[in-house]
């Protein structure tokens, strides 16, 4: 037998979505989101409108955030101008994204991940000044589109330097979903022993088929924050090949069959998903949302088929 955690703590990134759709449609979804018991919501992204149009309206998002008083809200940021942004709009909390890879930095960020890394002082100190916590997001912890496989001791270094200079707590990103589950406890391992005591979360993408393998491999390891989005939305424009994040209806699904509190409802978890397909006009890649739930397979089923 393997040992789980008794609870975790989801976060809901749904929101982060890969094409605009208008902002009643948004909040719509978000009421959904909230149904489903999740209690911490990455709710939007200050970063550039011409970049990402789907975030544009990250202001007009966040001015309507007092109807979920239940809800711990968070917004992405991607340099001092966005945090400055987010504070101004009436975020706290925040999460700072850098690129553990040169590729990838100056792809997404336009500067080199020293200089990244450099800015996470200020940033910290607009979140500090707010009165919330910075969460450093170290994307492409362990593969890069751009520069390939990301050493341990490059993400190791950049999670250090991270906290030495305000961060709070870390989340390990595999951003195009290539990891796999010995190598998600490789990692956490060497960044734990050189950040003790600062709490590391994780952000898996299903892109190879292994993202619900990493949640369970980082359960068993210890980790109880996890990353996960509705219908399986989401993914990063500055990534190559990235998909979608983990749907949050199968990581439900995996821990709460395997004894693990995650605090959802499944059922309104699959529902969300259903607002959020309606919202994007496609198919979500969600298995679990494709097979109509964990016990109503969609469509009948021939008595000749193969098992």
């Amino acid at each position: 037998m393997f040992s789980l955690p008794r609870s975790v703590d989801l976060r809901e990134v749904g929101l982060q979505l890969e094409a605009p759709i208008p902002l009643d449609a948004k909040l719509t979804l978000l009421d959904a989101i909230a149904a489903t018991g999740v209690r911490r919501v990455e709710v939007t992204s200050f970063v550039s409108p011409k970049a990402v149009p789907a975030l544009a309206d990250a202001e007009q998002v966040v001015a309507e955030l007092h109807r979920w008083p239940e809800l711990a809200f968070s917004a992405l940021v991607a340099g001092r101008g966005g945090a400055r942004r987010a504070v101004e709009a009436g975020m706290a909390n925040l999460e700072y994204v850098v690129s553990a890879s040169e590729g990838h930095s100056l792809a997404n960020a336009r500067r080199t991940t020293d200089e990244a890394v450099a800015a996470v002082a200020d940033v910290a100190a607009l979140t500090h000044g707010a009165g919330g916590r910075l969460e450093a997001v170290i994307a492409v912890a362990w593969d890069c589109p751009f520069d390939g496989r990301t050493p341990v001791e490059r993400t190791v270094e950049v999670a250090r330097r991270a906290t030495e200079l305000g961060a709070d707590e870390l989340c390990l990103g595999d951003t195009i979903g290539t990891t796999v589950p010995g190598r998600v406890v490789e990692l956490l391992d060497a960044v734990r022993a050189a950040v003790p005591g600062v709490e590391v979360g994780v952000h898996f993408h299903d892109t190879r088929g292994a993202g619900l393998a990493c949640v369970l491999a980082a359960a068993q390891a210890g980790v109880t924050k996890i990353d996960a989005s509705v219908g399986g939305l989401g993914g990063c424009p500055f990534a190559p090949g990235a998909s979608g994040n983990i749907a949050t209806e199968e990581v439900v699904y995996l821990l709460e069959g395997s004894g693990v509190d995650t605090g959802l409802d499944l059922t309104a978890a699959l529902h969300a998903t259903r607002v959020a397909e309606r919202a994007v006009g496609h198919e979500l890649p969600s298995n679990l949302h494709r097979a109509g739930g964990p016990n109503r397979p969609r469509g009948r089923t021939s008595v000749r088929s193969r098992a």
